[in-house]
């Protein structure tokens, strides 16, 4: 755009020394987008997204869709867009928008690019459009609606993102959508050169701006920016197919707490579950081809001062690996870091005898995924080896760890249907722990 006609290498050099690893140039008509894949060829770390915008709709003629579809060729092209609608300026025919709309999304399928979406007062339009056009793989860019739309957006499996307005005073509906959603439904941008963050607002904008907008969200999602800047930008990667899969990790770090991933086997299949099919937890890949040693999960933390809580968790059961976790907790006790657990609640089923004396004195904390108010319900949501078996010993396991360890937690992710007063009422009055609602991560 001719806002950097005299300094697009200073903006560009700005965002990467301001920690921004990719940019994504928009286009909004055939010669934007010309340039975009021109640019993203001239710069390793800028990729290109192609595309009509609803304002230059009309101009969406099978002759340009086709000079689009020959630009997607590039290996530096990531998406298609920015398309939609807007019924807020109407600078083309909204019969053109919606037919413009259609044929960029018939497009993205064709070519199997992602969709950047541009809505402006035409909520219903562009769902009933993205529905009968079977579009899923999307992003609403500068998110414009509330937590309703925010839902409905995102139950279809696409993501929304943010840019310069949430750092605004007058956020409170776009603050409630990142506290309500699962991190991983958002991605971070600037929208450079238009809706500057606070403190440049009325100032060009520019990428090297993103920290801005992440220490906002950060604030709302309560998470360190760097969760965010991690969780982001793992979520744009995979959106975009840009860069390498990050490596896997044994230790992980989640606002001020570090977190242990000690196995990836798991005696439950549980449906709210991604750990076979997307293993990665606030940006962290926990995949692991082996299950690592004690040594290797000590030598793995590193300065225990930088952390509140080390928290034996991962992605499968940690009670498989009693042993591992054990060995591990006493080589951490009275080293001024509190001690967690995470678990399913079937560590003594697994190993056949009642495992919390053994416990005792090693954990401040055990966090139990309770995740239903009945067996039958539980059953249904969480499949395991043990069966019918599974829930009345979690109940027990629960129990039983009042004995033994001083804080104990139930927990329950809020899937769609489940009855989580009933399962409250479970955790603290019935079974006299704490309760926690944990959200359902809804990525696709």
């Amino acid at each position: 755009m001719k806002e950097y006609a005299s300094d697009r290498e200073e903006v560009i050099r700005r965002a990467v020394d301001a920690g921004v690893d990719y940019l994504v140039c928009v286009g909004y008509n055939l010669p934007s987008s010309i340039a975009s894949v021109e640019l993203a060829h001239q710069h390793p770390e800028v990729y290109a997204a192609v595309g009509i915008h609803p304002h230059d709709a009309k101009t969406a003629t099978p002759e340009v869709l086709d000079q689009l579809r020959a630009l997607s060729e590039s290996e530096k092209v990531v998406a298609i867009g920015e398309t939609g609608l807007d019924f807020y300026h109407n600078l083309s025919p909204r019969e053109a928008q919606e037919a413009s709309f259609r044929a960029q999304i018939e497009l993205s399928s064709e070519l199997d690019l992602p969709l950047v979406i541009h809505d402006r007062e035409a909520h219903q339009e562009v769902l009933k459009i993205m529905e009968e056009e079977k579009a899923s793989r999307a992003v609403l860019h500068c998110f414009p609606g509330d937590l309703g739309l925010a839902k409905e957006v995102t139950k279809r499996g696409c993501l929304l993102s943010f840019g310069g307005p949430i750092t605004y005073e007058k956020n409170e509906r776009l603050s409630k959508i990142v506290e309500e959603l699962p991190l991983e439904r958002i991605m971070l941008e600037t929208d450079a050169p238009y809706l500057t963050p606070v403190p440049h607002r009325g100032k060009r904008n520019e990428p090297a701006y993103i920290p801005l907008i992440a220490e906002r969200v950060a604030k709302a999602a309560k998470l360190t920016v760097a969760d965010v800047g991690r969780v982001t930008t793992q979520t744009a990667r995979a959106f975009f197919g840009i860069g390498e899969p990050d490596p896997s990790k044994i230790a992980y770090e989640i606002r001020n707490s570090l977190y242990l991933n000690l196995t990836n086997r798991c005696t439950n299949e549980c449906t709210f579950c991604a750990r076979l099919t997307n293993p990665v937890v606030k940006g962290h890949n926990l995949h692991l081809e082996r299950d690592p040693t004690a040594g290797e999960l000590l030598a793995a933390i590193g300065d225990l001062t930088k952390y509140e809580e080390i928290v034996f968790c991962g992605y499968g059961e940690p009670m498989l690996k009693l042993n591992v976790l054990k060995d591990v907790a006493k080589s951490l006790k009275g080293k001024g870091v509190k001690l967690r657990l995470d678990t399913n609640g079937t560590g003594s089923l697994i190993h056949r005898r009642n495992v919390l004396p053994e416990l005792a004195g090693l954990l401040d904390s055990v966090s139990v995924s309770l995740n239903a108010p009945d067996a039958e319900t539980y059953l249904k949501l969480c499949p395991n080896v043990y069966g019918e078996k599974a829930f009345p010993a979690i109940l027990e396991f629960i129990w039983e760890a009042k004995q033994h360890i001083p804080e104990v937690i139930a927990t329950v992710v809020d899937v769609p249907g489940l009855d989580v007063e009933a399962c409250r009422k479970l955790a603290e009055n019935e079974l006299g722990v704490k309760f926690r609602i944990r959200k359902h991560n809804i990525v696709g």
